[in-house]
């Protein structure tokens, strides 16, 4: 059977994607790396599911521990509306550079399983840096089976995660609350 690193977001999206490779004769190795999440409890809760999760269907697990949240504010604070990209790329050309330096011919991530991501970026980042890393990028497109997965991982109990993973979507998730209450609260005359 043939081996390929799949880069994991989290639990849930891995479901999307473990048994179709694995229908293929594809074991997946997964690669917890996400400095994108925060805040630390967030990031926590993500890692220590598939931890948890990943023995009980025999699945090997490498873990590249990297809670970056002062070097991805850094990075995205000149242009937060475009975050995303520097978040695929950051994730995906460490995966593609594990892959490498651990001896992988192949390397996926569960991003494609989401559809909420930008599914065309995550691809263009991923085959630039299995270019600049020489293995091969494994496309799939999972998002047929994200709805699924996702359900599945509500029955098994899984942690389910409310945004995407930065601050900054947090508060995306949160934008119109935020603005029913600023204009709940600027309507409110001083006591």
């Amino acid at each position: 059977m043939d081996t390929v690193l799949l880069h994991c977001c989290c639990a849930p999206c891995s479901l999307s994607c473990i048994e179709p490779l694995r229908g293929e004769g594809i074991e997946p190795v997964a690669f917890w790396y996400n400095p994108n999440i925060h805040p630390w409890k967030e990031y926590q809760a993500r890692r220590d599911c598939l931890l948890e999760y990943a023995p009980t269907i025999e699945m090997e697990i490498r873990v590249r521990e990297d809670y970056g949240l002062r070097e991805f504010v850094c990075q995205v604070a000149d242009d937060i509306d475009r975050r995303c990209r520097y978040c695929y790329e950051n994730r995906l050309e460490g995966t593609a550079q594990y892959a490498a330096e651990h001896g992988f011919s192949a390397f996926t991530t569960t991003l494609l399983a989401s559809v909420y991501q930008d599914h065309d970026g995550i691809i263009q980042a991923a085959e630039r840096y299995a270019a600049q890393y020489g293995v091969r990028f494994l496309y799939r497109d999972f998002r047929p089976n994200f709805r699924a997965g996702n359900q599945r991982a509500r029955e098994m109990g899984f942690y389910m995660q409310k945004y995407c993973g930065c601050v900054f979507s947090e508060a995306d998730r949160y934008a119109k609350q935020i603005k029913r209450d600023k204009e709940r609260f600027d309507r409110t005359p001083p006591a």
